[in-house]
C-alpha cells in the first residue's frame, strides 16, 4: 500500500470524486481520500491522501483555502456559475472602483447560504440531486470566513480576484452574493 499525500492537478469536467476512482485504479487500492471539493468545472490543486496518510485528511481540509475566481457582473445562473441556465441579465452600472469595492467588502465574516448546486445533503439526498429533479429547499446560511481579497484585474463586467477563505467557502456563491 502507498502512503502519503499527493497534490493533482484537477482539470475541468472531473469532479473530486472522479479524481480518487481514478487514483484508486492507478494504484490499485481503496484508501484514499480527498481534502475538499473542488466544482467540476474548477482547475487547481486538489490534495490526495493515500493509504496511512487519509487520516490527515480531515486535519488538511481544515486548513485556509486559496482560490482565483472571475466575478462575471450583470448575470444570475441556476448554478451560479456559467454552466447553468440564465435566469436574469442586469446592466452593470457600477463603475470599476464601486465594483471593486463590493468585492472588498467580502472581507470579514459573513453568513454563506450554500447553493442548491452541490454536494451537500439535507435529509440524506445531495443538494444537487434535488435542484437536477426541479426541487429547492431551504439551506441553513453557514459562516465563512474570507481572510483577504486581491483584485488582479477588473475589465467590467468581469474581475478576476484571489481570495483567501475558510473551509466550506463556495467561491461561486462568493460572487453571486457579490453581484446582488
Amino acid at each position: 500500500m502507498k502512503n502519503g499525500v499527493l497534490n493533482v492537478y484537477k482539470e475541468a469536467g472531473f469532479t473530486s470524486h472522479d479524481v480518487v476512482a481514478k487514483l484508486r485504479g492507478i494504484c490499485g487500492q481503496k484508501k484514499i481520500g480527498h481534502t475538499g471539493t473542488l466544482d467540476p468545472d474548477a482547475v487547481g490543486v486538489l490534495p490526495v491522501c493515500l493509504g496511512n496518510a487519509t487520516k490527515l485528511c480531515d486535519l488538511l481540509a481544515g486548513e485556509t483555502k486559496e482560490y482565483e475566481a472571475v466575478l462575471l457582473l450583470g448575470k444570475v445562473t441556476d448554478t451560479q456559475d456559467l454552466s447553468g441556465t440564465v435566469l436574469e441579465e442586469h446592466e452593470v452600472t457600477a463603475d470599476e472602483k464601486e465594483a471593486e469595492a463590493a468585492v472588498l467588502a467580502y472581507i470579514g465574516n459573513y453568513e454563506q447560504i450554500p447553493p442548491m448546486y452541490s454536494a451537500l445533503k439535507v435529509n440524506g439526498k445531495k443538494l444537487y440531486e434535488l435542484a437536477r429533479a426541479g426541487k429547492e429547499v431551504e439551506r441553513q446560511a453557514r459562516p465563512v470566513q474570507i481572510f483577504s481579497i486581491r483584485i488582479l484585474k477588473t475589465e467590467l463586467p468581469e474581475i478576476t480576484f484571489r481570495v483567501e477563505c475558510s473551509k466550506g467557502t463556495y467561491i461561486r456563491t462568493l460572487c453571486h452574493d457579490i453581484g446582488q
